[in-house]
This record gives structure tokens, C-alpha cells and sequence, in this order.
């Protein structure tokens, strides 16, 4: 598999308190961190439902997604990250920008998923693209109760993948770009 170092060096918030802020992105196997175009798509897709929410960044990496949701207004974001170099990372960079309703776990996703539940109004589910993980890991958070009633899921994929997701998930909106495909699901309640 080539490997992909799209954003390798830094990336910006999009919009929202932290708009402009940079993210430092190390050279790093498997980390591709969600393009700026993407996250405007997804964040103006969320924009009527992201005040207050309380988030998931799942296999987070440089915590682009659950940072964009912070900005823009989401109550709180729990970041699961296994390698302890890019979960430190993230806790700088969090600091740096002085990120309330942030906290990092330095934990394999999967596993942690096998704990008790705390509810979840946004998931955002991008796991590295080689480990094949989407839905293992979409099991574990329908059926360990990870998901509020009417959750919104953001998954993000290669281009062509076929994912089997739960059956409660309905698609709201899905785009593409460049080789990667992105989508926004809702759970049924």
C-alpha cells in the first residue's frame, strides 16, 4: 500500500473560536488526517446539530476532526488515540490552543470500546486505512450503547471500500475526494 502523507507538516482549523489555529502533522505511517475541504463539508453538513454535542474522535491521529468540533461549538470531545506519541501530541496541541471540553485516552480504540458506555451525540470514525477496522468498530459502538438515540456517525473511508455498517445507520449525506470517500450516517432510535 503507498503510503499517503497528505497534510504532513500542518493543517488549519477551519472555522469557528479556534479558526486559523495550526495543527502540526508529523511524518508518520497510517496518519492521514481529514483534508481542510472535507471538514468544511462535514461541519456545514453538522451545523445545526453540533452546539453542545458531546463527541467521539475514535482512532483520532491529530485530532482534526474533534477539534473542528470543538471550535464550533460542540460541549465536549473525548480523543482515543493508541500511539502514545500522537496522543501526547494531541494533549500539546489541545493545551496550546487552550481546548475546553477535551480529553485524550491513549487506549486501542477496540478495547475501549469493550468498557462500560458513556453516550455519544457524534462519532467520528476514520481509522486507518490499511487496518480494517470500520466495522468491528461500528459493532462495538452500536451494540456496547456508545450511541445516543438519534447519533450522528461520520465515517471516512478509500474510495471503493464496501462497509458494513449496522442496519440502523441511515445515510444523510456522502462525498468524495480525491481517493477517499466520506459519509454521514444517523442512527435510528
Amino acid at each position: 500500500m503507498a503510503r499517503d502523507l497528505r497534510g504532513a507538516g500542518k493543517l488549519r482549523i477551519v472555522a469557528g473560536s479556534l479558526r486559523g489555529s495550526r495543527i502540526d502533522v508529523v511524518d508518520q505511517e497510517g496518519l492521514r488526517p481529514t483534508s481542510d475541504r472535507v471538514r468544511e463539508t462535514l461541519f456545514n453538513w453538522l451545523a445545526p446539530m453540533i452546539e453542545g454535542a458531546r463527541c467521539l474522535d475514535l482512532f483520532a491521529g491529530t485530532g482534526a476532526l474533534g477539534i473542528e468540533a470543538l471550535s464550533r461549538g460542540a460541549g465536549e470531545c473525548v480523543f482515543v488515540e493508541r500511539d502514545r506519541g500522537l496522543a501526547g501530541r494531541l494533549e500539546a496541541t489541545l493545551a496550546r490552543l487552550k481546548v475546553p471540553g477535551a480529553r485524550v485516552v491513549c487506549a486501542d480504540a477496540l478495547v475501549w470500546l469493550a468498557q462500560p458506555a458513556g453516550r455519544f451525540d457524534l462519532v467520528f470514525l476514520d481509522p486507518p486505512f490499511g487496518a480494517d477496522l470500520w466495522a468491528e468498530a461500528a459493532r462495538r459502538l452500536e451494540a456496547n450503547g456508545w450511541l445516543a438515540e438519534s447519533a450522528w456517525i461520520y465515517v471516512e473511508a478509500p474510495m471503493g471500500t464496501r462497509l458494513e455498517l449496522p442496519p440502523t445507520w441511515n445515510l444523510y449525506r456522502e462525498g468524495k475526494a480525491g481517493a477517499v470517500s466520506f459519509a454521514l450516517y444517523r442512527r435510528a432510535g
